[in-house]
């Protein structure tokens, strides 16, 4: 749970077979930042493997964020993708759809299409503003191959 205005870290482990293990994450293969505050004043790549996938959400072009590794990067204006589909307000946008959105498509982890029907099966509010985020998050990413350190 997030505490209101501390950075808070949380793991999650993705598998195709039963996940066993359960300590802290320390290299991971992709990192998500949701609040654009986090990627000024924190090492978010710290740990990151060589070639993992960074994943942040900013009106910052990927070629522009700086994270002293070699390292995928990908943009995502989420905070105004979620403002767009009436998700949250100016002060507090919900990014987490897009963000969602954003990863599967850079990363392949799940097909978008079960994104969608997931958000529509287990999302309780504003369902279709949810799966629309998640929809131009997919198609409106900024990739940039490998940020050198």
């Amino acid at each position: 749970m997030e505490r209101r205005g501390a950075p808070v870290t949380a793991f999650t482990r993705i598998d195709t077979k039963p996940v066993e293990v359960r300590t802290s994450i320390t290299e991971p293969d992709i990192v998500v930042v949701l609040d654009p505050g986090l990627a000024r004043t924190t090492p978010v790549a710290a740990g990151l493997k060589p070639h993992g996938l960074l994943l942040i959400n900013t009106t910052r072009k990927a070629r522009d964020v700086e994270v002293g590794a070699a390292v995928r990067v990908v943009t995502l204006d989420a905070s105004g993708i979620a403002l767009e589909n009436g998700l949250g307000s100016a002060a507090s946008p919900i990014v987490n759809t897009a963000m969602l959105g954003a990863l599967v498509a850079a990363s392949g982890i799940v097909a978008l299409g079960s994104l969608l029907a997931a958000i529509r099966a287990f999302v309780p509010a504003k369902v279709e503003g949810n799966v629309k985020a998640a929809e131009q998050a997919a198609a409106a990413m900024a990739i940039q191959e490998a940020v050198k350190a």
